[in-house]
């Protein structure tokens, strides 16, 4: 199924989740909220694709322009518990995301205040090869959710990107 919010709509077509809901417009104001339900912990891929004309540092929502703010709230019914949460962009599927590709986590800034979690405390940033957000020092056990706040800029705006979302768990 294909959810609608803002420029944008959001998918779980590649499967291993179920999207509950989608709101927002995208703005920091008003952010996109996507509330998800994982049924394992194995990585999943959202698809991200504009609905609107795109246009680049367009300050309306009118337009996909490349300045996207995020929540996604996930639901853990794995069964097991999440000592972290990886997030990856990637502008092809199955591919790293590289600089000259222009999508990442706000990497022009140093330490962006748009990044947080409600279920962990720590986060670090991954670019070149891959654009990461790993939220550390924290857990999810099964059945409870935890919320994600981050911004997704894209210099080089193209009509389809992937969210990859990988739940950890603990090494035995």
């Amino acid at each position: 199924m294909e959810w609608l919010a803002g420029a944008y709509s959001f998918s779980d077509e590649l499967g291993g989740f179920v999207i509950e809901s989608v709101s927002g417009s995208g703005t920091q104001e008003d952010p996109i909220v996507v509330t998800e339900t994982f049924a394992s912990s194995s990585p999943v891929t959202l698809v991200i694709r504009t609905k609107r004309p795109i246009r680049p540092f367009d300050d309306g929502t009118l337009y996909a322009n490349g300045i996207l703010y995020m929540r996604v709230v996930v639901r853990n019914g794995s069964g097991q518990g999440w000592v972290e949460f990886e997030f990856e962009l990637q502008e092809r599927l199955h591919q790293p995301s590289i600089f000259s590709d222009g999508l990442s986590f706000d990497q022009r800034s140093e330490k962006s205040d748009e990044i947080s979690s409600d279920a962990y405390d720590k986060y670090s940033r991954d670019f070149e090869p891959y654009d990461k957000l790993l939220f550390h020092d924290g857990k999810v056990d099964p059945g409870e959710t935890a919320g994600f706040s981050f911004l997704i800029t894209d210099y080089t705006p193209k009509s389809v990107f992937y969210l990859v979302q990988d739940p950890r768990i603990p090494s035995t």
